[in-house]
């Protein structure tokens, strides 16, 4: 699909508008990491994400209002919490540079072959489940790590899952870039 028939197709939907608030939680969420550093704010602003990201996919379908933007918006704001938390996370010391290094390096890649692959005549990769799996492997890392950090009981628990889910994320984030740049490779010219 090109950008045109993107632009020529329906996008005032509710799961669109749950994606845009979403992304609008992002500067809120870096802040509340950075600027008072209230972790638990910040931790009800990222499931709030997480809720409104699962809720506008199960919209789009039950609804039928399903859309190419909404299909660019999901992805944009997924990849725009990660890099907040990973951003703020590396400021407080709470993961090291090298995991930022191989998050952002991995989604540096993926995005470098785009112009390849629209040469070819197609405008994305398509979806992978393993890509979505490493999403949300990250995306449950994140307020495990925030957990970890508070000073609550439970802190110590939180920890080692914290750890795992990251290194889970990683590792399947990893895998699913070296396949979307085996799919480039192995997909033809329209």
């Amino acid at each position: 699909m090109t950008l045109r028939e993107i632009a020529a197709e329906r996008w005032l939907t509710v799961p669109n508008l749950l994606s845009v608030i979403r992304l609008a939680g992002v500067p809120v969420f870096l802040w509340l990491l950075l600027g008072p550093q209230a972790d638990g704010w910040a931790l009800v602003v990222l499931v709030i994400s997480g809720v409104t990201d699962w809720l506008d996919g199960k919209l789009a379908r039950w609804l039928d209002q399903y859309s190419k933007l909404g299909e660019a918006l999901d992805p944009l704001a997924d990849r725009l919490y990660t890099l907040a938390a990973l951003v703020a996370f590396v400021i407080r010391d709470i993961v090291p540079w090298w995991v930022v290094v191989l998050i952002v390096g991995r989604d540096v890649v993926v995005s470098a072959a785009l112009p390849l692959l629209r040469r070819k005549g197609y405008l994305a990769f398509p979806v992978l489940y393993l890509g979505k799996a490493a999403t949300l492997c990250l995306l449950y890392a994140f307020p495990l790590l925030l957990l970890a950090q508070m000073d609550w009981p439970g802190a110590d628990l939180a920890r080692p899952f914290a750890y795992a889910f990251t290194a889970w994320g990683i590792a399947l984030h990893l895998w699913s870039g070296t396949l979307y740049v085996v799919q480039l490779v192995r997909t033809p010219s329209r």
